[in-house]
């Protein structure tokens, strides 16, 4: 299938190509890369001229696979860069493993250039255990929220799909990338050519960093009932001290049993339950993606002691949190 020819007249002859740097980390989200690199690719072709040009790089410079099992030749190892350059680090799963001092050491020295510096998907923790966020806001995919939040309390974490802090940039990973890229190139060169990249992408809704990553309460749990949207909001935004049902319920006007009745119709389960498993979710990536101590992890989870949290981790998942970090840590290795 063809793409429709469409040239977009810029201004761009006293301009030289603007070069992006990706820099890949180990097993990176492809879907992230892809969407990027795809966006100046067909900005190129739709002005008919190379306005941007990019290399691809990483520890070593030799290959790197990403999360999908694909392995990508890379262009160069971790070389010093021009001021104009643009720094994209595409992560993805496993971010903690795959940032090594090395990198952190480059990525610092760099920016000290003034460059223009961007996390896709997980980026945002390579640049946030640089230092690179500190006193700024970013984003991240929302499953590493939680313990991201836990290690980096001097950046001020949203749930945007992108966002743009000065000379730094993060995204929250999958498509988002796309939306980053159109901001970009609607800088450079003006909307119509970010609008005409859009259509070729066959991507009707841009977002902006107003967007939020994740999907409404109602759209996820499938149910539009105002008062359990409600009130899950609220379990959401309170894991480390748990409110009780009885107040959660008066909060939004009804009764403890009304509370109840409903969780039973639409969720199948009580308002407890909903609650711990909400909980149990949080405790299990912060076990997986940080090594805060297993009771660190209970009492930012609103577990009051070690024993309880065990035994309700083990009722839920068949294994003691303890057992389900030694075998993270397992899988790491190989």
């Amino acid at each position: 299938m063809q793409e429709q020819r469409q040239v977009v007249t810029v201004d761009t002859e006293s301009k030289k190509p603007r070069r992006f740097i990706f820099v890949l980390l180990d097993s990176f989200s492809m879907l992230s890369f892809a969407s990027a690199i795809e966006c100046l690719r067909i900005a190129n072709r739709m002005a008919n001229r190379e306005l941007y040009e990019w290399r691809l790089v990483g520890e070593g410079g030799d290959s790197v696979t990403c999360s999908a099992g694909t392995t990508f030749k890379l262009d160069a190892d971790l070389d010093d860069l021009l001021r104009d350059d643009v720094v994209l680090l595409c992560s993805g799963i496993n971010v903690q493993q795959a940032t090594s001092k090395r990198l952190m050491g480059w990525i610092r020295r760099e920016s000290r250039k003034g460059i223009l510096i961007g996390g896709l998907c997980t980026g945002a923790y390579v640049l946030a255990r640089a230092g690179l966020l500190d006193g700024k806001k970013a984003t991240i995919h929302w499953e590493n929220a939680d313990s991201f939040i836990e290690e980096f309390d001097e950046v001020e974490l949203t749930k945007s799909v992108f966002l743009i802090d000065g000379n730094r940039m993060t995204t929250a990973g999958g498509t988002s990338s796309i939306d980053l890229m159109l901001k970009l190139v609607a800088n450079d060169h003006g909307e119509e050519l970010a609008n005409a990249v859009a259509d070729q992408l066959i991507y009707s809704s841009i977002r902006t960093d107003q967007d939020t990553q994740r999907l409404s309460v109602p759209t996820r749990i499938g149910v539009r009932h105002p008062k359990l949207s409600q009130v899950i909001q609220m379990m959401e935004k309170n894991i480390e001290e748990p409110i009780s049902p009885s107040i959660l319920a008066k909060d939004v006007g009804m009764s403890t049993r009304q509370l109840e009745r409903l969780f039973r119709r639409y969720l199948n389960r009580s308002p407890k339950r909903y609650y711990m498993e909400l909980r149990l979710q949080k405790a299990r990536n912060l076990l997986m993606q940080t090594d805060m101590s297993v009771i660190n992890v209970a009492l930012a989870c609103g577990f009051a002691s070690p024993s309880h949290f065990s035994k309700c981790y083990r009722s839920h998942y068949n294994t003691t949190p303890y057992r389900e970090r030694g075998a993270q840590a397992a899988r790491l290795s190989v």
